[in-house]
């Protein structure tokens, strides 16, 4: 059955003037209002430079985040690895600096299994797009040394992609269905000027999460239905697919620091489409 989650932070301020952080002076506080909304759950976010002060990776925290969790009735189901594209671990050549970094992945996955998360979403976007053979030979072979501890507990990990859909077919069928499939990322898609029907024919069978946003064509992320994402198209394909896992925003920003109000906004407008 599909859940809708959104992604953590959305109803904070920006930190930074980023569109997407930790927020560390709010996250208790994102429980209740997303509760207040009805949501379901949360993807979690997990960036530097303070990623070893995240609450996620603090084993002390473990109840407190339960506990929040459980009285406000928001899973935490997924964790947005936002830390992987800011550090590549796939496109570091020092050895050194790769093997931090390698650990604190490790890390994430020793912090999920704490806490019973089960997908991690790894972006191979922006910063961390794989640009060439030697980047994506890299990043399988140092995720097949993981493969133990992926299986043995459960955890998936689901790839967004700035791939061409016939690329990342290819690539993606280079990892098992057991630990690994897709994040279809609407918006990114709609940006890019991707055909949602040769998406989803050509790998609808591996996707495991959505990111629901609303980009215009090569541009920015805009309030759902303002851009160029044909939602009509995408949930009539999913739901061809029988795609049965979850939904998160990860929408636009506030202009008006309205965070609440925007993101109720988003949740309504898709909420017509969950089938």
């Amino acid at each position: 059955m599909n859940k809708i989650g959104f992604m953590q932070g959305r109803l904070s301020n920006l930190v930074n003037n980023q569109i997407q952080a930790f927020p560390f002076e709010d996250w208790t506080y994102e429980f209740e209002l997303a509760k207040k909304i009805g949501f379901d759950c949360m993807e979690w976010t997990l960036d530097y430079p303070n990623l070893h002060n995240n609450p996620l990776l603090i084993p002390e925290k473990k109840k407190e985040i339960e506990l929040l969790s459980k009285s406000n009735n928001i899973e935490i189901q997924s964790i947005t690895l936002d830390c992987c594209m800011q550090r590549p671990f796939w496109k570091e050549r020092n050895t050194e600096i790769r093997n931090k970094l390698i650990k604190d992945f490790k890390l994430i996955i020793n912090s999920s299994i704490i806490n019973g998360i089960k997908l991690l979403v790894l972006p191979l976007v922006d910063n961390g797009s794989i640009n060439n053979l030697q980047d994506g030979k890299l990043l399988i072979k140092i995720l097949n040394s993981l493969e133990l501890d992926l299986k043995k507990n459960n955890i998936m990990i689901a790839f967004e992609s700035d791939y061409a859909p016939s690329n990342l077919l290819d690539f993606i069928n280079q990892f098992d269905k057991i630990s690994y499939g897709i994040n279809y990322d609407i918006g990114n898609s709609a940006s890019l000027g991707f055909d949602t029907e040769k998406e989803l024919d050509l790998y609808g069978d591996r996707i495991i999460n959505v990111h629901v946003k609303d980009r215009v064509l090569n541009g920015n992320t805009v309030r759902l239905g303002k851009g160029n994402a044909d939602f009509e198209k995408v949930f009539q394909g999913l739901s061809d697919i029988n795609y049965q896992e979850n939904f998160i925003l990860q929408t636009a920003r506030s202009i008006d620091n309205n965070h609440f109000g925007e993101l109720e906004i988003n949740y309504n407008f898709l909420k017509k489409y969950i089938f």
